[in-house]
């Protein structure tokens, strides 16, 4: 039997274990959250429209991004955002490689495969998906210039993040 009810809308939280290196700009544990998007009509402009958009409301008007081609399993076309480092202004520094940038999710549409091996249509509807880590996205949005501070329980460097009330 056929779903026809999308438009599908969600944002899942959760805690990731990758089996890499410890660095200033990565970790092996971390928090991400990942968006679904499904309904009638949906293009990767419609994506990077929405990406462009959160960039500039979490890290202000002068953010830039770009969309790199990336491989994920579940999405085609896929792509790899970055966005400008406000750590260093996009100067460069050691947390965006002296780039300028800094990747902060993974994203693209959502393969047609996976639709129909849900039940919606996928000649109807369309998607896209994404996957940011938290900890990075606060690096960013704090000037944060390493990474491993938020996972080491300094409780001075924890008291700066307290809520004015």
């Amino acid at each position: 039997m056929e779903n026809t009810e999308p438009p599908i809308r969600t944002l899942s939280p959760g805690r990731v274990y990758r089996n890499e290196a410890i660095s200033a700009r990565a970790h092996c544990f971390f928090h991400q959250v990942e968006g679904l998007y499904i309904a009638e009509n949906v293009s990767f402009a419609d994506l990077k429209q929405t990406l462009m958009y959160f960039a500039k409301e979490m890290f202000g008007e002068k953010t830039k991004i770009r969309l790199r081609p990336s491989y994920f399993p579940f999405t085609e076309p896929s792509a790899e955002m970055d966005v400008s480092c406000s750590v260093c202004d996009s100067k460069g520094c050691n947390v965006c490689k002296y780039t300028g940038y800094l990747e902060i999710m993974g994203c693209g549409m959502v393969d047609p495969n996976v639709l129909e091996n849900c039940g919606i249509d996928s000649k109807k509807y369309s998607g896209f998906a994404f996957g940011m880590g938290v900890e990075r996205i606060a690096m960013l949005k704090y000037k944060v210039n390493d990474l491993r501070l938020y996972s080491e329980g300094d409780v001075r460097f924890l008291d700066q993040f307290k809520a004015a009330f």
